[in-house]
């Protein structure tokens, strides 16, 4: 008898899980549908659809321990919770002033069916566009101090897709970008050719990086990433080729593990962004949404600008970083000798704060101010820079009063060589240096490997050491764009002093390394930006002949140089060219002076991965847009409705654009500019030289018209 009510009771749990998995646990929004559910093991599993379709195919989830715990079966769900969520917030600075966050959330309670008992939660919030989830550990008795050594996450595609990637490296996000289909993914090519990337650490051939984008056959398009990652390892993907499902893989510290955990606790964010308009996928604020608040409570401080810099003539070979040639001989006076080369030289960073502030330019940005240049890189050292100690030709205190009574504020430049625990020792003494004379940003670097040897740019015990200097910074009203680090997942929310970060191939790969394709430009607001600002560094307007290496040039034409400032988004943008450059092309000049950097509104016109963008922006606290147009290595006619300008209100376009032969690699400097009266009826016709682009400012009229005729 016993034994036959202990199967009847056996039969009636079986019944009441076969049950629970029978019914999916659904949440939806708009044309996005989330099905969570268990399989006949307990394993976590969802899929999501968009207009009733397949989008991401049934995949696993869950978590797996170090000393062999697993955290991905033998679960039951113990309760459901659900909530909807439809608000508003400001941001600091953006893109545009208001963000709408509108999503339904459901939290997933499981437990494991053991004697242990061990809980975890799986918070989906699904919006319009796509959805974000994460696991959730709370306090519990069998699950305190945890350490993560892999993550289940699988993203089941339904095809094989067109796929815009680059290696899922350990060390570097600063790779050229492929376009294959997901079966022809193998980064060991890529890896092996890139010898202008000086650390590489790539043992997947099969892992790509996020954001990772996606087109699928009838029109869809996948983007996949991250958001909001703090205290965890940073996520990449493993390919499997033959089934297209992508599984999370996460960048090891010193010792392989992924993650120290203390409940309660959470993982980052794992983020789908889908839509049938490319244009949408670039609008999408779900990264954002998904990162808490602002911690910083007076943000007044914090203000977008534009900066010239001592930079870009050290990239080209015009002059160098170090003061001597040699950081082990000095001359008879027990100093280091100059090599006359040095760029950050009192005389030169005053010729850079005069040429801004003749330009209404609010920065300067000086790089190899400081002792340490001559031996800092390859050596693996710890102890590289001092943060606070200029060379003997550079007077910080003469330069900060010359700076102040030009109206122009200094960009502090932090490079650590990778020797993190060196920076965070002299963190506070090298903000204190920065408040004492008038620095208001800093921008910082790694290059080269990482101390504490071992780790990796993104790792989690690096992806902490981001965050640590941001906070710190902050706490001496220091903005921030660090440069080197794992790519972003949204902080600037939670962290508006966080500027904008690297973490990409930019602009300077013309200058030292094989270049970046025409194509470039169009790919990474899709991949690279997704996560948010980075510090490209454009506006180089001599394009060709601006090194003393032979055959470098920009892979793009003039123009296409101007259409970056609306096309690729920063708040911090640099006029990245020589000053004696701007003064040759000072028309072409006027777009860079003129454009904003912060922003009411944007509009995506079109947009095409790997083919075009163009891109409308409406400066913030005006009513002045700009418009940037880049295009791949094909020329092509666009045509760019004003249709978002206020009706019945006049205003003067000044379009700057290719020239009729103009080429990125026969004819890059070939520009016109030509201004018309235009209002919300107007279309323009643009036409994109191979390579090419277009850049628009249009201000409402505000005086004399006489002489400008109608847009037709």
């Amino acid at each position: 008898m016993k034994k036959i009510l202990t199967c009847i009771i056996s039969l009636l749990l079986l019944n009441r899980v076969t049950a629970q998995q029978a019914t999916p646990i659904s949440a939806s929004m708009n044309k996005v549908k989330l099905d969570f559910m268990l399989d006949a093991g307990g394993r976590p599993e969802y899929k999501v659809d968009y207009a009733e379709k397949p989008l991401i195919n049934i995949s696993r989830l869950g978590i797996k321990l170090a000393n062999d715990i697993s955290l991905d079966s033998n679960f039951v769900v113990i309760n459901t919770e659900r909530k909807s969520v439809d608000e508003q917030w400001k941001p600091v600075w953006g893109e545009v002033s208001i963000i709408r966050n509108h999503y339904e959330q459901v939290t997933i309670h499981l437990k494991q069916k053991n004697s242990l008992g061990r809980l975890m939660n799986i918070v989906f919030k699904v919006f319009e566009d796509g959805v974000g989830f994460r696991y959730e550990f709370p306090v519990q008795p069998n699950l305190k101090y945890f350490t993560v050594s892999d993550e289940v996450t699988e993203f089941a595609l339904t095809g094989d897709h067109k796929t815009f990637w680059i290696p899922g490296d350990y060390d570097t996000n600063e790779y050229p970008y492929s376009t294959t289909k997901i079966s022809e993914i193998d980064n060991r090519s890529i890896v092996k050719g890139s010898d202008d990337i000086a650390i590489k650490v790539c043992p997947d051939k099969y892992a790509v990086q996020t954001p990772l984008m996606m087109k699928t056959a009838d029109g869809l398009y996948i983007n996949i990433h991250e958001a909001a990652l703090v205290n965890y390892s940073s996520m990449q993907l493993h390919v499997d080729t033959k089934t297209f499902k992508l599984k999370a893989s996460l960048v090891p510290d010193a010792v392989g593990n992924m993650a120290y955990m203390h409940a309660a606790c959470h993982t980052p964010w794992r983020t789908i962004i889908v839509s049938n308009k490319a244009g949408e996928i670039l609008t999408s604020k779900i990264i954002l949404n998904l990162n808490d608040p602002s911690k910083i409570e007076n943000t007044s401080w914090i203000k977008p600008m534009k900066f010239v810099g001592v930079w870009w003539e050290m990239q080209t070979g015009k002059s160098t970083w170090n003061y001597s040639n040699r950081s082990d001989t000095v001359g008879a006076d027990g100093l280091l000798i100059p090599n006359h080369t040095h760029g950050a030289n009192t005389a030169n960073v005053k010729r850079y704060i005069d040429f801004a502030a003749k330009n209404g330019i609010k920065g300067v940005l000086v790089e190899g101010w400081n002792y340490g240049w001559e031996d800092w890189f390859g050596n693996w050292k710890e102890n590289v820079f001092s943060f606070v100690t200029p060379y003997p030709d550079f007077d910080v205190a003469a330069i900060t009063q010359y700076a102040k009574d030009k109206g122009v504020v200094m960009i502090m430049h932090n490079e650590t060589s990778g020797s993190a625990t060196d920076y965070e020792r002299q963190m506070d003494t090298a903000f204190r240096f920065m408040n004492k004379y008038g620095y208001t940003s800093v921008k910082t670097g790694y290059v080269g490997k990482i101390v504490p040897r071992g780790e990796h740019h993104d790792g989690a015990w690096m992806v902490n050491h981001y965050v640590r200097a941001a906070q710190k910074a902050a706490e001496y009203h220091i903005m921030i764009d660090e440069h080197e680090p794992v790519r972003p997942t949204g902080l600037q929310r939670t962290y508006p002093n966080w500027m904008a970060c690297e973490a990409g191939r930019g602009n300077e790969y013309n200058a030292f390394g094989h270049g970046d394709k025409p194509e470039h430009e169009t790919i990474m607001p899709f991949t690279r930006f997704m996560g948010g600002p980075m510090d490209f560094t454009p506006g180089i307007l001599k394009v060709k002949d601006f090194t003393v290496l032979p055959n470098k040039q920009v892979h793009t034409t003039l123009v296409k140089q101007l259409a970056l400032y609306v096309v690729l988004y920063s708040p911090i943008q640099m006029a990245a060219d020589l000053p004696e450059n701007y003064e040759k092309y000072a028309d072409a000049f006027q777009f860079i002076k003129d454009v904003g950097v912060d922003w009411d509104n944007t509009k995506i016109i079109q947009a095409e991965p790997g083919e075009y963008i163009t891109t409308a922006r409406k400066e913030k606290g005006t009513e002045n847009w700009f418009i940037g147009a880049v295009t791949n290595q094909d020329g092509r006619d666009e045509i760019a409705p004003l249709d978002f300008l206020n009706k019945g209100q006049k205003y003067i376009a000044t379009i700057y654009a290719d020239g009729d032969n103009a080429d990125w690699d026969k004819n890059p400097e070939s520009y016109k500019i030509t201004s018309y009266l235009v209002d919300a009826n107007t279309k323009l016709k643009l036409k994109l030289a191979p390579g090419g682009g277009a850049a628009i400012s249009i201000k409402p009229v505000n005086g004399d018209t006489k002489g400008l005729t109608k847009y037709k």
